[in-house]
């Protein structure tokens, strides 16, 4: 009997993560034309005075208009608009709840976005809502983001964002997803 029920229970997780959403890859949420100056873009030297933005009152830091316009873009992929997505990446916690759970934050594609220089363009951040929060105890911590994706200029003390994403759920990445 034990051995049956450690079965179901093994197949029935295997089953949950593979009845999930494929990935999105955060390159979808930029139009082909963004993708190409991107890739075309030099080299960015981050001690330049381009390179380091302006910090917020916050201590956020905005992009800065002396580099590549790619850098700033705000252009979105509107077939994504209204799109259940899957989307892995970092979080930057902007709110939390009286549990201090993050029930607001960006999702970026690399670790320290936000904090380092130079921020990635708002078409490669993503406002995600979770109601339901979640305990974020490291932003280097990677997570998993399901949900509805909406495209969405938001502007914050921190950072500007083209989406935003209603979370339906968030969890942290597992080594058995890589």
């Amino acid at each position: 009997m034990r051995r049956l029920l450690l079965t179901f229970l093994l197949l029935g997780c295997g089953l949950v993560h593979a009845a999930e959403l494929p990935e999105t890859d955060w390159l979808e949420l930029m139009p082909k034309s963004d993708q190409k100056a991107l890739e075309a873009m030099p080299e960015i030297d981050h001690d330049s005075p381009e390179a380091q933005g302006t910090f917020t009152e916050k201590g956020g830091l905005k992009q800065s208009k002396g580099l590549p316009a790619v850098m700033y873009s705000n252009k979105t992929v509107s077939s994504m608009n209204g799109k259940n997505i899957r989307l892995g990446g970092y979080p930057v916690p902007l709110e939390t709840d009286a549990k201090g759970r993050s029930t607001l934050f960006f999702l970026v594609p690399y670790p320290g976005a936000c904090i380092h220089v130079p921020p990635p363009p708002p078409n490669q951040l993503v406002l995600v809502r979770y109601p339901k929060g979640l305990k974020l105890d490291d932003i280097y911590t990677p997570l998993w983001v399901m949900g509805t994706l909406k495209v969405e200029n938001v502007s914050n003390d921190l950072a500007d964002a083209a989406y935003a994403l209603e979370a339906s759920k968030v969890r942290v990445v597992v080594e058995s997803d890589l």
